[in-house]
């Protein structure tokens, strides 16, 4: 399965050039295909800021490019570079708050700064880190990948169909995808008749993002108004829904999209099985409940305008971009140390305490 996977990479979102930062554009797809060029921490952090690139895992990744930016950017003035350096920390950090990818890669980079050894090339050692980090997420996707198509196959082996919400292929990570590399990895299997995408209002993600990704790779996909998704349950043999997450806390609850609660609310009263997709990256084990995990709220302008246009009434607005998924609702989380069905806090952290498995 994993040469069929790799086979099958087709599409990228993050392109580290060894002196700068290349990202794709995710506000421009599909109408057109824009790379944008980074050479600083502000800029990545603005750019996290503004979903030039979205997605838990792909922040992360970004952010951790954006460290070495900074580092070189600082080295290059002179001066306490450390100093200057914690700086670019915390501009990256304050970019998005919900996604704990951003803040567990920011962690990773400042241990492999703690650890530099006298005379070491600071540079170099970032670099090399962040590269890692790239790296270890891209085999992670792999190994979720076939962790959840072994799920899918255990309940069922014939061709079937799913509903997924927002983007969760490689255009938010750094290779396969979470939920979308199941599903992706599931049509290679021949185990998808029909994939079933919310269109994820307000920024149309999966209209935008998860169709265009599914149709470039002639994966079956059906766009569906995000209301619609009852009606699908109830009327079209919707098997499993499967979604990513931008973190976990230690009792098994999800932050994630918007709409992800109302979905697993429907799935659990339709019987439809409910998956979440991701890197033990997003698990926030210090964090004990979904209460707890800070809910992003985006501006006004983002509901009350599409593509420039005014079209809505001139009201209040309220634009949570994240809600939270209880673990009860949850029938399995997929990662890429293996699965844990029916999460509790007891399995979560024996699955934590596992070195990865593929």
């Amino acid at each position: 399965m994993r040469e069929r996977l790799l086979a099958a990479e087709k599409t990228t979102s993050i392109e580290w050039r060894g002196d700068h930062l290349c990202l794709l554009d995710q506000r421009q797809l599909p109408l057109q295909v824009v790379w944008q060029r980074f050479d600083s921490a502000a800029s990545v952090a603005q750019a996290i800021r503004a979903m030039v690139v979205r997605g838990a895992p792909a922040i992360g990744i970004s952010a951790a490019y954006g460290v070495v930016l900074g580092l070189r950017e600082r080295l290059n003035r002179g001066g306490d570079w450390r100093a200057a350096l914690d700086e670019d920390f915390a501009i990256l950090a304050g970019s998005r708050p919900t996604a704990v990818n951003l803040a567990w890669a920011l962690g990773q980079m400042r241990e492999r700064l703690a650890r530099l050894k006298p005379g070491e090339d600071a540079l170099a050692a970032l670099e090399a880190q962040a590269v890692a980090i790239h790296q270890s997420d891209r085999e992670a996707n792999l190994a979720m990948a076939q962790f959840g198509v072994e799920l899918i196959r255990k309940f069922n082996s014939a061709e079937q169909s799913f509903l997924t919400h927002c983007n969760t292929g490689a255009l938010a990570t750094g290779g396969f995808g979470t939920a979308l590399g199941v599903i992706r990895a599931a049509h290679l299997d021949g185990l998808v008749e029909r994939v079933y995408a919310d269109e994820t209002r307000p920024w149309l993600q999966g209209a935008r993002l998860t169709a265009w990704e599914l149709a470039n790779e002639s994966v079956p996909v059906v766009l569906n108004a995000d209301a619609a998704a009852a009606h699908l349950m109830k009327t079209r043999s919707i098997s499993w829904v499967v979604v990513g997450a931008d973190r976990i806390t230690a009792n098994g609850d999800v932050a994630n999209k918007i709409g992800t609660y109302q979905l697993a609310v429907l799935a659990m009263h339709h019987g439809v099985r409910f998956m979440v997709v991701a890197p033990s990256s997003s698990f926030d084990m210090a964090m004990e409940t979904g209460d707890d995990i800070p809910l992003e709220e985006r501006p006004a302008i983002e509901l009350l305008e599409l593509a420039g246009q005014r079209v809505a009434a001139d009201v209040p607005v309220f634009n949570p971009v994240f809600d939270v998924t209880p673990a009860d609702l949850i029938d399995a989380i997929v990662t890429e140390k293996g699965v844990v069905e029916r999460p509790t806090a007891d399995k979560l952290a024996r699955l934590m305490s596992r070195s990865r498995l593929h």
